[in-house]
C-alpha cells in the first residue's frame, strides 16, 4: 500500500504559557497538513529564541544541550514516521506524538460515532424481527446525525473518543439544539435522552467507566393539547359534504376520535381486523407502531357503523383495508378543508383525534383513567394524566353551569320562604 504522506516538524515558543520571563518550547508535528503538538521540558526567554532557525541562540545558557535535544527529538519523530511507511501503514500526527511519548493507544477505545453505529446496527436487526418499530430506529439515526452536525459546528471535528467526552459536551449539545437548530425544549431533550442511552450502553460494554452525562437532567413540559368538543365533533359528523374524498376522510377521522387509534395504526388495519371479544362485543386491537405496546378498544356504535359502511368499498376490497385511508399529508390537507367548511378554527390533524378520544369521548364521560390508559396503549399512566389536566377545564365549565342552576334554585327558595 502506498502511503506518500508528508511530514513537517517545527519548534516554537508559546508566549501564552509564559511564566515570568520564561517561555516554554513546544514541538509541532504536521502530517498531511494536520497538526498536533506537545510541550518540551525546556523554557527560555524570548530574546534567546531564534524563530527563523527554530532553535536556541548560541549565546543562551545551555544552548548546545537544548539544540542537540531538539535534533534528537526530530530524528525520533522521523524514524517513527518512516517505520509506518515501511509497513505500508498511514499514520497521523497524533500517532507519532503517542509513539514518541510512549502513550499506548488502546484499540478497544471507541468513539461516539462508533457507539451510535453499533447501537443502531443492533436496533436495525431488531426491526427486521419485529422487536423494535422502524420509527424508533429512525429517531436514533436522526440523533446520530445531529450529534455529528454539533461536533462539526462546535469543535470542527467529525468524531470524538468516548474517553474524552465530558459533561460539557451534552450541555453544549443542548445549547446547539435550542439555538442553532431552533428546536423546542421538549424535542431537544428527546434527542439528549437518546444520546444518554448511547453513553449508558457504552458503560455496559466497558467502553467507558461511567456515563459523564448522568448529572444532566432532561426536563419535559406538558404542551397544550388541542381537542375537539362534543359540539364540534357533532358538527363534523352531521355536516353535509358533497365530495366523496371529503366524506371518506371525515369518516376515518371520526373513527379515530371514537377509538383513539393513531393514523399509522388505522392505516395498517385489514378488513378482518375487527374481532369478537370475551364479552361478546366487537373489539379492535393492535400493537402500537410508536411504542409496540398493545392497544385494544371495544367499538362504540359510531365507529362500528363507519367500518360496516366501507366493508365493500372498492379501495378496501382491492387493498384489503378496513378503511379508505389516504396518505398522511393529503389526509391532513383534507381535514383542514373540512374544518373550514364546518367553521371550526382549530388546526385539525390526525393526532387531534387521539387527544379527543382521551378527553371528550372517554375521560369527560366518566371512563376511569386506568381504562383510558389501557385503551390508548400507554406504557405509563403518567402519559394519560396529561389528558386528565385538559379535562379539568371541562369540569370547571360544567361546575360553572351547575353553579348558575343552583343560584337560580336558591333565588326561587328565597321567594317561596318569603311568601
Amino acid at each position: 500500500m502506498s502511503t506518500k504522506q508528508r511530514l513537517t516538524i517545527r519548534f516554537r515558543i508559546n508566549e501564552q504559557r509564559k511564566n515570568g520571563d520564561l517561555i516554554p518550547i513546544y514541538v509541532r508535528i504536521f502530517v498531511d497538513g494536520k497538526k498536533t503538538e506537545f510541550v518540551t521540558s525546556h523554557s527560555i526567554t524570548k530574546a534567546q529564541w531564534d524563530p527563523r532557525q527554530m532553535k536556541v541562540r548560541s549565546t543562551a545558557p545551555n544552548a548546545q544541550l537544548i539544540n542537540v535535544y531538539f535534533s534528537k527529538l526530530r530524528n525520533q519523530i522521523e524514524e517513527h514516521f518512516l517505520n509506518y511507511a515501511a509497513r505500508g501503514e498511514k499514520c497521523t500526527a497524533k500517532d507519532l506524538k503517542n509513539k514518541l511519548l510512549g502513550i499506548e493507544v488502546n484499540p478497544n477505545h471507541k468513539t461516539i460515532v462508533e457507539a451510535f453505529e453499533y447501537h443502531n446496527l443492533k436496533m436495525a436487526e431488531k426491526v427486521k424481527v419485529g422487536k423494535v418499530v422502524k420509527k424508533t430506529h429512525t429517531r436514533y439515526e436522526i440523533t446520530k446525525n445531529k450529534v455529528l452536525a454539533f461536533m462539526q459546528h462546535q469543535y470542527k471535528i467529525k468524531d470524538k473518543p468516548l474517553q474524552e467526552i465530558r459533561l460539557a459536551f451534552v450541555t453544549e449539545f443542548e445549547h446547539y439544539l435550542l439555538t442553532v437548530d431552533g428546536l423546542q425544549s421538549n424535542t431537544a431533550h428527546k434527542y439528549i435522552k437518546n444520546l444518554k442511552k448511547i453513553m449508558t450502553m457504552s458503560v455496559g460494554l466497558d467502553w467507558i467507566p461511567h456515563n459523564p452525562f448522568n448529572s444532566f437532567k432532561c426536563s419535559y413540559s406538558s404542551p397544550d393539547r388541542e381537542i375537539l368538543t362534543q359540539q364540534e365533533l357533532d358538527t363534523i359528523m352531521n355536516k353535509k359534504l358533497f365530495a366523496p374524498r371529503l366524506e371518506e376522510v371525515r369518516d376515518v377521522f371520526i373513527f379515530c376520535c371514537y377509538t383513539g387509534f393513531a393514523y399509522s395504526d388505522i392505516y395498517k388495519f385489514e378488513r378482518n381486523a375487527i374481532t369478537i371479544g370475551i364479552d361478546g362485543e366487537y373489539w379492535l386491537s393492535t400493537n402500537r407502531q410508536k411504542t409496540g405496546t398493545k392497544e385494544s378498544v371495544p367499538l362504540l356504535p359510531i365507529p362500528m357503523e363507519i367500518a360496516q359502511r366501507y366493508q365493500n368499498h372498492p379501495y378496501c376490497v382491492e387493498y384489503n383495508k378496513l378503511l379508505p385511508v389516504n396518505s398522511n399529508q393529503r389526509f391532513n390537507a383534507y381535514l383542514k378543508e373540512i374544518a373550514d367548511l364546518c367553521g371550526i378554527k382549530k388546526k385539525i390533524t390526525t393526532h387531534i383525534a387521539r387527544h379527543t378520544f382521551a378527553t371528550t369521548v372517554t375521560l369527560a364521560n366518566g371512563v376511569p383513567i386506568e381504562t383510558v390508559s389501557s385503551m390508548l396503549g400507554h406504557s405509563s399512566i403518567r402519559t394519560t394524566q396529561i389528558y386528565a389536566k385538559v379535562v379539568e377545564h371541562k369540569v370547571s365549565s360544567d361546575m360553572k353551569d351547575l353553579r348558575e342552576k343552583l343560584s337560580g334554585s336558591s333565588t326561587n327558595m328565597k321567594k317561596v320562604s318569603r311568601t
